[in-house]
């Protein structure tokens, strides 16, 4: 009976001495980084919940609106183009992992193999859709104005000789659709949710030099806590490097 009520005690103890710090991310692998760390934060006195998101607008909304701490999910220049549009002042807090960006294909297996007139589809958001259009690029696929403009359009494509007839549509819409076009352009993220395998499957690739490192965000007031400088130290941990290169095997790469 002692040790039960020496039980209770702590765990009212903790209860009233943690700090909840409530931060929303999208399923793979954000939230799943996140629910890893949770352990470690619990010893440092922070209860770490997890809202899931599969959108890429509510996650900055609702913390721009004070309904949750932070969120993982995005890279910089989604971000800054966020803040931009919508008048919100949001902040990167640390960098986490790179997730790249791959063109995948469900009938093809090179580039040289894609017909002309080929349907492709790329995200529908100014920063990922930029970001896919210079993976084409890059690829030699189409020509822009200007190869390092990372908010190019469709527009901006000065030469397309393979006539590819390119669609946008939301990120997280585009796994399922795959079977119906010749080539996707596919967040990482999306991609493992769709049991695709970024190594393996994807005919080309972003390398290690892309700048889309996968940041936490906050408002400025809450950058600083304690609270996230915990959670920063413990996504920045030696345990969090080697569970992102175990599970993901290359798919997803710290950048710490």
């Amino acid at each position: 009976m002692k040790k039960l009520l020496v039980a209770f005690a702590a765990v009212a103890a903790f209860s009233a001495h943690a700090e909840t710090l409530t931060v929303a991310a999208t399923p793979v692998p954000h939230a799943e980084i996140l629910e890893f760390v949770k352990p470690a934060l619990a010893k440092e006195g922070v209860d770490l919940k997890v809202k899931v998101f599969t959108d890429y607008i509510q996650p900055n909304v609702q913390v721009a609106e004070k309904r949750l701490d932070a969120n993982f999910f995005q890279h910089q220049p989604y971000l800054d183009e966020f803040n931009k549009a919508k008048g919100t002042h949001l902040v990167s807090v640390a960098g986490v992992h790179l997730e790249p960006l791959g063109a995948y294909s469900s009938k093809y297996k090179t580039i040289a193999e894609l017909p002309g007139g080929a349907n492709v589809v790329i995200p529908n958001d100014a920063t990922n859709g930029g970001r896919a259009l210079l993976l084409m690029a890059k690829a030699g696929l189409i020509k822009l104005k200007d190869s390092n403009n990372i908010l190019s359009t469709v527009k901006d494509i000065t030469e397309n000789t393979k006539d590819l007839k390119i669609r946008e549509l939301e990120a997280a819409t585009i796994p399922r659709v795959l079977t119906q076009v010749d080539l996707a352009l596919i967040n990482t993220n999306y991609a493992l949710e769709a049991k695709l395998d970024p190594a393996k499957d994807a005919l080309f690739i972003e390398g290690s030099d892309s700048p889309y490192v996968n940041i936490l965000v906050a408002r400025p007031d809450d950058k600083d806590t304690d609270a996230m400088k915990k959670l920063v130290t413990a996504l920045h941990s030696p345990e969090v490097k080697a569970f992102i290169l175990e599970k993901y095997k290359g798919a997803v790469v710290p950048a710490f």
